[in-house]
């Protein structure tokens, strides 16, 4: 899948209002608008990756970034019994935009299987 406009490519350059709870000059973080648990946060690259499988090894950087962010992210959202990180990849797995996210889920007990 090649890069395409997506809702959050307008997100990030301010065409589309969110409630941003973190921005540095590579990732932005804001509240899910149907949130599935108390504490949903979806953090974004804001350079265009599709999906996770269209990593390169160009993205190691922004990769582990993106993840240590999740840290600060949960620390900040005050999620210290725990939280779920999850990443939607393609069709099966659940992606319904094309844009790699992160959804960070806390506030509740998690159970498993998610689904």
């Amino acid at each position: 899948m090649t890069n395409q406009e997506t809702v959050f490519s307008k997100i990030i350059r301010r065409e589309i209002p969110a409630d941003i709870v973190y921005e540095d000059e590579l990732v932005l973080a804001f509240k899910d608008i149907a949130p599935q648990a108390p504490v949903h946060i979806v953090l974004i690259p804001k350079k265009p990756i599709p999906k996770l499988a269209d990593a390169t090894p160009e993205d190691h950087a922004l990769m582990g970034h993106l993840l240590l962010k999740v840290k600060q992210i949960a620390d900040e959202a005050g999620l210290d019994n725990g939280f779920r990180v999850v990443i939607n990849n393609g069709e099966d797995g659940g992606q319904t935009v094309y844009h790699l996210h992160i959804h960070i889920l806390g506030g509740r007990p998690m159970q498993w299987p998610p689904g």
